[in-house]
């Protein structure tokens, strides 16, 4: 949302007669009200599965509003430069970013748009770095008078969008597989993350006190800059797969407050707002994650949870010493499976990142139709972080066209899974962990789908490996779990021929 805003530096039109400036001046200010309204009807839209599709039309008419207004104001602002050399430089600009976004818009699938949010993130970051080197080599006749206080907004600018440009990168690289996702431990990493601010405070108190474009405010200010952008990839190098969803939404926080500085620093009202709505939207939202995984904000910063794998445990009942017999785990074939569903009275079924991958969502939505119109009764059970995304497993089913009131949250179908005659676990792993209950496991606390509970659970998976977090499930060697191996899309459609 911020991205476009962030490039286009908004000046306040003086050097044009008095009635085009003041018509300017009026306009622009209700154009930006009105975007800032669209702006905050879109986050509420968006919060529900039934008003979601409006709410990101008004969030897009929002954009454009504020771009036909932000143009306008570019257009208006210096004709001593030439109306058509601005002109051209915009429509420039304009062109260049609109090719990359339909391009990425069509070529990226749903499985990938994780890491696509994550690398628009690193975007924001940038322009924020390059707005705040900007507004101190050439600063605004207004930024002027305003004196340190505007060298304080260009350093923090410039430090935040710093940190939210490099760990938005990692974040991509880990969510496309490009580097591993385990975190990176190093030793002391905390200290070293309360060094780097601490130096970087020191470097503000020398960058505010010194003259300004002389060689130590330049010194200070580079090697804040070099330090943010260590700092952002430690930050997120540190944090383990299983806490990437929440990694998303806090960098969409980053990125917001990013814009908001860019904000200050340009004197744009309304890029101030549009970034604290999508900074502090984004905070609230990576707190009901962390609250969903019973995991603390800064348990989850400070990093290290998913970073190594845990052996299977022993066989219930061999005893957990030396020698102990591994489990063993049942399979079972999409006939048995559609037996199963066709003597059920209630199913639920709870999907994951697996299904997203193998984009299994469509011949679900088909099975669910088929097992409604036997008088089935079907429920999905959506765990708040499956996925890689908030809100990811919704986004797939709503595409799929599964009807909203079957789609329920986690709470409200756990306390009835013991009533369910079948679970069908489809892709997902780390969210219906019952070590998660189990003093001592890196996951203890989670809390989880309770799937195990059901008469009977069939997992679709490709093979017994763990899940992003790295931990072994028990779920799979249970007595009343049994396990379909293979592509969750093909399983699911040969489930629909047997039936």
């Amino acid at each position: 949302m911020t991205t476009l805003l962030t490039t286009l530096p908004v000046p306040v039109p003086a050097a044009v007669p008095d009635a085009v400036a003041t018509a300017v001046s009026r306009g622009s200010v209700l154009a930006y009200l009105v975007a800032a309204l669209l702006f905050i009807l879109a986050l509420s839209g968006l919060s529900r599965h039934e008003t979601a599709q409006r709410g990101n039309s008004l969030g897009a008419i929002g954009m454009g509003t504020a771009l036909v207004a932000t143009v306008v104001v570019a257009l208006t602002s210096d004709p001593g430069r030439g109306v058509w050399v601005t002109a051209l430089l915009i429509a420039l600009a304009l062109l260049v970013g609109a090719t990359i976004g339909t391009t990425l818009a069509r070529r990226v699938e749903m499985t990938g748009m994780p890491q696509l949010i994550a690398l628009l993130h690193s975007f924001v970051g940038l322009a924020a770095v390059l707005v705040g080197f900007n507004s101190y080599l050439a600063p605004d006749p207004t930024a002027l008078e305003l004196g340190s206080f505007h060298l304080g907004e260009v350093y923090l600018g410039i430090f935040i969008g710093a940190v939210t440009l490099t760990g938005s990168v990692i974040a991509f690289l880990k969510l496309s597989g490009r580097i591993a996702g385990a975190p990176l431990t190093l030793p002391g990493r905390n200290w070293l993350n309360l060094g780097a601010l601490v130096v970087s405070l020191v470097f503000m108190v020398v960058f505010l006190r010194t003259p300004e474009h002389s060689t130590w405010s330049w010194v200070a200010l580079v090697a804040m800059t070099v330090i943010a952008l260590l700092l952002g990839a430690h930050l997120v190098a540190a944090i383990g797969g299983g806490d990437m969803p929440v990694v998303v939404s806090m960098l969409n926080s980053y990125s917001g407050w990013a814009a908001a500085a860019a904000g200050f620093m340009l004197d744009n009202d309304l890029l101030i707002l549009t970034g604290a709505l999508v900074g502090s939207s984004g905070a609230y939202l990576s707190w009901i994650m962390c609250r969903a995984m019973n995991r603390s904000f800064v348990s989850v910063i400070l990093g290290g949870f998913g970073g190594e794998s845990q052996a299977p445990s022993p066989r219930p009942g061999a005893g957990g010493g030396e020698g102990a017999a591994p489990e063993e785990h049942r399979e079972v074939d999409a006939a048995t499976v559609a037996g199963m569903l066709a003597d059920a009275h209630r199913v639920v079924i709870t999907p994951g990142y697996g299904m997203a991958v193998a984009h299994a969502q469509y011949p679900v939505a088909e099975l669910v139709e088929k097992l409604r119109s036997r008088g089935v009764r079907v429920e999905f059970a959506i765990h708040p972080v499956a996925g890689r995304l908030p809100g990811h497993m919704n986004v797939l089913l709503a595409e799929a066209r599964v009807p909203y009131d079957i789609v329920l949250e986690m709470d409200e179908v756990n306390d009835e899974l013991g009533d369910v005659d079948v679970v069908l676990v489809i892709g997902a792993n780390d969210t219906v962990n019952p070590a998660a209950e189990e003093p001592g496991s890196p996951i203890a606390g989670m809390p989880v789908v309770r799937v195990w509970e059901a008469r009977e659970v069939v997992v679709f998976k490709r093979s017994m490996a763990t899940g992003y977090a790295g931990v072994q499930n028990p779920l799979f060697f249970r007595e009343n779990t049994q396990m379909l191996f293979g592509d969750a899309k093909s399983s699911v459609e040969d489930i629909i021929k047997a039936l």
